[in-house]
């Protein structure tokens, strides 16, 4: 059984798959080939925004934004503690410094109640994270950043295809990430992310940073290499059709699980207005190493995202916080655990998972 099975989906598209690649590498235009056009402009047309700007990686992308935003040294970006490094490891790199923000048991996302408590003059941005396939609310995120008067970056690594109120992940902030990491919900075959926005001035500042801060010889602005490989935008673009097909399985799927477990551990809320894609599906139990060695042993894979909260990793000390700064968070770095979840997991395989999980629970 795989965590995330990868090669199930290739087989069900090979066709597509290898006639995307092969039309790719015949034409010969490895580097911002026509492929990356089409593919923003069917992106951005999904999320419902002016701009895609596809970029190398999903950190590549967090980082494109700070910078075009202006955000550096001195400045403040508030964010949640419980993510991947990404999140915060770009805010360092542009010489801002992370401030974080509790997040709430039920959805892992961040607690708006704290987040104007955190704001000071300093703050540039808010950058909350759509954690394991659905949002926060953003309409009340969007109203605090308003009245301060500094934008919201969505961090929509592992939320594309969800919806809130029926408006798409990527397409609700000032600008937002996702990443097509090859486990997200739309994979790339390699590492790979996209920028959404609607602001024409900030959409040309990232183009030009995403290429050297320019175009062709002329270089205004410092930049770095975060282009997309154009044999990167031909898987996607293979997949594409398939989008909405694997987004409705997964929320199927997530929602038999929550169903089926439901009273067993604790299982992922579904917010009021919100979709999920379930990038993860994460319970929670006080024995998750005991009940993943127990489902190692039975032929079943898990994953724990994430097991130390960021304000725990080492080169976060220097922020200065404690054991108890973040009690949710660390609650659930301590509990959470993911089972084997992917669109083409059948009712048979999900029920040998559920009745092991509960076997191993008695």
């Amino acid at each position: 059984m795989e965590f995330i099975d990868l090669k199930r989906q290739y087989r069900e598209y090979q066709a597509e798959i290898d006639a995307r690649m092969r039309q790719m590498v015949e034409s010969a235009r490895f580097i911002m080939g026509p492929e990356i056009t089409e593919l923003e402009g069917l992106l951005a047309g999904y999320v419902g925004v002016k701009h895609c700007l596809t970029v190398a990686s999903g950190t590549d992308s967090l980082e494109i934004i700070l910078r075009a935003l202006g955000i550096g040294p001195g400045d403040e970006v508030i964010t949640v503690p419980f993510t991947w490094i990404s999140t915060a490891e770009v805010i360092l790199l542009v010489g801002a410094r992370p401030v974080f923000v509790d997040i709430r048991a039920a959805d892992f996302n961040i607690d708006a109640d704290r987040i104007e408590a955190a704001i000071t003059p300093r703050t540039k941005a808010i950058m909350p994270v759509s954690l394991f396939g659905q949002m926060p609310d953003y309409k009340r995120i969007n109203a605090i950043a308003e009245r301060h008067g500094i934008p919201v970056i969505e961090d929509g690594a592992q939320s594309f295809g969800a919806t809130r109120n029926g408006r798409r992940s990527c397409g609700l902030t000032t600008v937002a990430s996702t990443s097509f990491f090859p486990a997200k919900p739309l994979g790339c075959y390699g590492d790979g992310g996209a920028i959404f926005t609607s602001d024409d001035a900030l959409a040309e500042k990232m183009r030009a940073i995403r290429t050297h801060g320019g175009h062709r010889h002329h270089h205004p602005i410092l930049g770095m290499n975060g282009r997309f490989d154009t044999l990167q935008a031909a898987v996607l673009l293979a997949k594409w059709p398939h989008f909405a097909w694997e987004v409705e399985q997964r929320g199927a799927i997530g929602a038999r699980y929550t169903e089926l477990l439901r009273g067993t551990v604790g299982v992922p809320e579904v917010m009021p207005g919100n979709t999920h894609v379930y990038a993860q599906y994460t319970i929670r139990v006080p024995d998750r190493d005991r009940l993943g060695t127990t489902l190692k042993a039975a032929g079943i894979p898990t994953a724990v995202y994430y097991p130390k909260c960021l304000h725990e990793q080492p080169v976060f000390a220097p922020l200065g916080h404690r054991p108890g700064d973040f009690p949710e968070a660390e609650q659930a770095s301590r509990e959470v655990i993911s089972l084997p979840m992917h669109p083409f997991l059948a009712e048979d395989e999900q029920d040998f998972i559920i009745q092991a999980l509960k076997t191993a629970l008695e």
